[in-house]
């Protein structure tokens, strides 16, 4: 019988029987092989796994404290019998000792402490340098007096007695109230008055360069005093402005804040003014006009200048501060080219300076460094743009100092912030040499009176200005309150008055006297003028 002849699909279905058997085979061998392996070794109970996802935590042993006792000492060193009755007492005291030490380093202390006593670290302490009591203090009191009838009367002296009831005797000026005297648009930088004595003229320059002039001659007709107006009679339609106003000149002579001027010695009617637009100006009064006698030889150069003064003795030369820390001196004679000299002083600011007026070649200088210095102009050192003049000496202040001023005698007088006003006395100075320097413990101040000097950012600075030519030669100075006042000051620092008044709105903070009379005047940040004659 032939053999049958196998499909296709026959053929492809016995091949897939045949590998299935086959895997099944290899499947039974790979079993029996594992079977005859080695068990792997157990982990003892309760021992967690080496690499597993909870970390080992080590038991933490509780450390007791133990109180530390005093150190046993050898008997036998010291010479004691073992077990003596003297070795147990002199422990029992050593320990008694370092317990009660221990106790009283933590028990309180209920007296009084002395700073002085208790200082742990850095500067020792000096109550008369106490600037935490300044810290504390030194916000503004509107109208809270710090001086009045009460000290002039128990003051024992009789010519002081004398002298504070004739300068705490200025009125106010009568012909117009001080927020209707608007002597300048803006705020008030310099202020002075005119030196002619027959006739008060107070001349303002304010923080936009406008320069303006108030005579206090005219007169208006004041109400008379009467009992006061009830609020009920007030007429609801009177309007302030129905009020009279003072007449007030005002010049632009400045594109900046004039920050000082002064009457030429030799002519009334020529005033020198100081500008931060970086120039000297001369305003002739009876010419009616205002020319520029220095200025930087860039007209784009800013060198805001701070002060200025008319040497005494040649009135053609100039000398002026900047805020950069130089002072210059300028011949108004000379060509423009050789007319200045300019020497650098202090590496910062200097706010305000003046010179000797009997001796003009001395120059005081106060800077933000925290330095009053003086300067010999008759002696020179270094060469080229180090040339400078020769320091007599120097005094330095817990913090910035102000301005400082001559006086007809030599003293000066410095404001600090750090809340004094000092007085300098240097005596002999005429016979001084070229070169002469001051040993250190001579600059210090002669007399220091405690003044809230902190103006803050809306506030002029207060400045120390001394009258030049006093009628009655006891040097006094006047500087403007922060409560509202003038406070006017010997050369000794004995205060003679506190002027004040109403109508007066705002800080007097720019304050000065006149010359020879005794006028002073103060001028505020809203461009006010206040006036006591």
């Amino acid at each position: 019988m032939a053999k049958e002849q196998i499909s296709d699909y026959e053929q492809q279905r016995q091949a897939n029987i045949a590998e299935r058997d086959a895997l099944i085979k290899q499947l039974a061998l790979d079993a029996a092989s594992a079977a005859f392996q080695p068990k792997p070794v157990g982990r003892p109970a309760g021992r967690p796994p080496v690499n597993g996802n909870k970390a080992h935590k080590k038991t933490v042993v509780k450390r007791v404290k133990e109180e530390v006792l005093p150190r046993r000492t050898s008997s036998r060193l010291a010479g004691l019998t073992a077990d003596s009755e003297v070795a147990k007492r002199k422990a029992e005291d050593e320990y008694e000792a370092v317990q009660q030490a221990a106790r009283a380093k933590r028990q309180r202390v209920s007296g009084n402490l002395d700073l002085t006593d208790i200082v742990v670290a850095g500067k020792g302490w000096d109550k008369s340098e106490n600037y935490l009591v300044d810290v504390f203090s030194r916000g503004a009191k509107p109208y809270e007096r710090t001086f009045g009838d009460s000290e002039v009367k128990e003051t024992s002296d009789k010519e002081l007695r004398a002298l504070r009831e004739k300068m705490s005797g200025l009125e106010l000026y009568e012909g117009f109230e001080p927020n209707r005297i608007k002597i300048t648009p803006e705020r008030i930088y310099s202020l002075g008055f005119h030196p002619e004595p027959s006739k008060a003229l107070v001349f303002a320059g304010d923080k936009l360069g406008n320069l303006g002039i108030f005579d206090a001659s005219q007169t208006t007709n004041p109400a008379p005093k009467t009992e006061p107006i009830k609020a009920e009679d007030l007429d609801p339609e009177f309007d302030d402005d129905d009020l009279p106003t003072p007449a007030i000149t005002s010049f632009h002579l400045h594109t900046r804040t004039i920050a000082a001027f002064q009457f030429s010695p030799l002519n009334a009617s020529h005033l020198y003014t100081a500008s931060y637009d970086s120039s000297l100006r001369l305003l002739d009064l009876t010419k009616s006009t205002s020319s520029e006698v220095y200025g930087p030889s860039d007209s784009e150069a800013d060198e805001p200048l701070s002060g200025i003064e008319v040497d005494p003795l040649s009135p053609h030369v100039l000398y002026f501060s900047r805020l950069d820390g130089f002072v210059g001196r300028h011949d108004t004679r000379a060509p423009t080219s050789s007319a200045t000299d300019v020497y650098q002083l202090s590496e910062k600011k200097i706010g305000g300076f003046s010179i000797h007026p009997q001796y003009p070649h001395f120059l005081a200088t106060a800077s933000l460094d925290r330095f009053m210095r003086v300067w010999d102009l008759r002696k020179m050192k270094g060469k080229g743009d180090t040339r400078a003049p020769v320091c007599v000496g120097e005094h330095l202040s817990r913090l910035s100092v102000s301005h400082a001023a001559f006086n007809a005698v030599g003293q000066v007088a410095t404001a600090s912030y750090d809340d004094t006003v000092k007085i300098h006395s240097f005596e002999g100075m005429g016979g001084w040499k070229a070169g002469h320097t001051v040993e250190e413990a001579a600059m210090e101040p002669s007399a220091i009176v405690r003044h809230n000097n902190q103006t803050g950012r809306w506030v002029t600075i207060l400045r120390a200005q001394w009258q030049a030519q006093p009628s009655d030669s006891v040097q006094r100075f006047c500087i403007g309150n922060m409560n509202r006042f003038v406070d006017l000051y010997t050369a000794k620092g004995e205060q003679l008055a506190q002027l004040g008044g109403d109508g007066i709105t705002a800080v007097p903070a720019v304050a000065q006297f006149h010359p020879t009379n005794d006028w002073v005047a103060g001028g505020t940040a809203s461009g006010k003028l206040c006036l006591w004659m």
